[in-house]
């Protein structure tokens, strides 16, 4: 009888600089067309720029941290009551949280033109640890949004 597939969690292997499952997942997110290589040396590059600018504190935990500044607490979900839709504000499970702050962190830095990539990301990695920049402005949008709908939020079931 054939394997049955695992999960990405299971099979994700840490990265091999900061043996970080967090910093491989994210790498897996930034890689286009299967470059993964090119992927992790973008983000290595990243890292020594961030590391030189703030040197009491490790390149993984500014990572961390900026990834955890961005994550969204709510978020707001179209729910069709009747005949009409409401946008409904709902809290984001751990893993959606997760891929949302890899998420806007890649556009915010591929956003930026001009200048390489692996200065892009890093310059959005430091603003997302002062809890600045583009990604913080989606979130701090999505949340706005979710307050605002407040009053919908008995849709929520």
């Amino acid at each position: 009888m054939a394997k049955k597939f695992t999960a990405s969690s299971v099979q994700l292997k840490p990265d091999p600089k900061f043996n970080s499952k967090l910093v491989s997942k994210f790498v897996n997110c930034m890689m286009w067309d299967g470059k993964k290589s090119t992927a992790q040396q973008i983000f290595y590059d990243a890292m020594e720029i961030v590391g030189g600018k703030l040197k009491d504190v490790p390149p993984v935990e500014i990572f961390e941290t900026a990834i955890n500044n961005v994550k969204p607490l709510l978020e707001v979900r179209s729910k069709r009551v009747g005949g009409a839709s409401y946008q409904v504000p709902m809290q984001v499970n751990p893993r959606r949280q997760q891929s949302l702050a890899f998420r806007w962190i890649l556009a915010s830095a591929r956003g930026k033109k001009g200048k390489p990539m692996c200065q892009r990301l890093a310059s959005e990695l430091l603003d997302a640890y002062n809890k600045q920049g583009g990604a913080m402005t989606t979130r701090d949008n999505v949340h706005r949004m979710a307050e605002a709908n407040k009053a919908f939020a008995h849709f929520a079931w």
